[in-house]
């Protein structure tokens, strides 16, 4: 079976994704998992990720102690999960222990810091696909207001 045999029709609405159904799509785990909830799925179209940020995150013990802010590279980590979470959706992936590779990142920009208490807000949306590649441009808000964005490709691996 390919995976397109198993691919969910574009443009069909997916059911959102707890903590666990994402583990049961990438294989990121603590302390690295860095969305909780993916909601708001179309399949092989867009998706958001929700990130709570808490104040006993690994990163903050260096970055920085007195003024704790998320790294903005793990903002854009934090979208390209929850793009690899739609893409495994979109595919029926679950249960497969498949592993996405970055392949770029492009036009990065960091608007405002992000800190505990921060709920950040991941829209990811696809702009193409060719020979297994995933293209996303993503945008990362909390309350409304931009953090940061990019446009990134990924790749899966079996």
């Amino acid at each position: 079976m390919t995976d397109t045999d198993r691919a969910i029709a574009p443009g069909t609405a997916l059911p959102d994704l707890d903590v666990e159904a994402i583990q049961r799509l990438i294989p990121h785990r603590f302390p690295f998992l860095l969305i909780d909830r993916v909601v708001e799925l179309v399949a092989h179209e867009s998706a958001v990720g929700i990130k709570n940020v808490t104040v006993n995150e690994p990163y903050f013990t260096g970055h920085f102690p007195q003024r704790p802010v998320m790294p903005g590279v793990l903002q854009i980590e934090a979208m390209a999960q929850t793009a690899a979470a739609l893409v495994a959706a979109s595919l029926a992936l679950q249960d497969q222990n498949m592993l996405v590779y970055f392949m770029s990142i492009d036009g990065a920009k960091f608007r405002r810091p992000v800190v505990p208490g921060d709920v950040l807000r991941l829209s990811v949306r696809k702009t193409a696909t060719r020979l297994g590649v995933w293209k996303f441009e993503g945008e990362a808000t909390v309350e409304g207001k931009a953090a940061a964005s990019a446009s990134f490709s990924a790749k899966i691996a079996s």
